[in-house]
């Protein structure tokens, strides 16, 4: 693992999407579940579990992957509903990775802020030594309502290591990098929002790697 990057340095996606091997990756906030589908069908010794809080834009995906292998079913996946202050007690200790892409709403909210209680619920998730790879993109003009409806901070240097990482801290995570992705990586991510934002050059995305402690 490479150490700590400074906030301001760009890097490219090579050390998004971490692997752990055979287990199980929780993707939080999947929206309409492209990447836990792209994925668990690119990694069938893994176990992949998307969770979003609305399940309408799941409705297909999730019917998609209960199909025979031959129409594109995927014994290695699974789609819930829960909100994430309080998933499924099933899946204490149970993630080896997780991942959130470009969150909005409350979700959004929860990240930026570092909401205690949620942290508290992505922790108990989390097996041993848990990768947790969290992706924020904002445009502080086109979403500057939505920000002011959050009540969001600026995510600035100064934001990040004096206020939000020492809450992760607090909740029982290891900051392995930070940085901010440059739009040309956005959508290796695979997901249809990275894909949507890839022409809005002034979002600034900003990720953090974790690890459970």
């Amino acid at each position: 693992m490479a150490a700590p990057s400074d906030n301001s340095t760009r890097r490219n996606s090579e050390n998004l999407l971490l692997h752990t091997g055979e287990g199980v990756v929780v993707d939080i906030g999947t929206g309409d579940g492209r990447f836990v589908y792209r994925s668990a069908r690119e990694n069938p010794n893994k176990f992949f579990i998307g969770i979003d809080a609305n399940a309408k834009p799941l409705e297909k995906i999730s019917m998609k992957a209960t199909r025979k292998s031959a129409k594109g079913g995927l014994p290695n996946v699974l789609f819930v509903q829960a909100a994430v202050e309080s998933l499924p007690e099933e899946l204490n200790a149970a993630a080896d990775e997780i991942h959130i892409h470009f969150p909005w709403g409350s979700l959004l909210r929860a990240v930026i802020v570092g909401d205690e209680s949620v942290l508290n619920s992505l922790r108990r998730i989390c097996a041993p030594e848990c990768l947790i790879e969290i992706v924020i993109g904002i445009d502080e003009e086109r979403d500057k309502s939505e920000i002011e409806r959050l009540e969001l901070s600026q995510l600035s240097p100064d934001y990040l290591e004096n206020i939000l990482i020492p809450k992760y801290k607090a909740a029982g995570f290891e900051v392995l990098d930070k940085g901010i992705l440059s739009p040309s990586d956005w959508s290796k991510l695979e997901t249809s929002w990275a894909r949507k934002l890839q022409s809005n050059s002034n979002r600034q995305v900003t990720y953090l790697i974790l690890q459970a402690s």
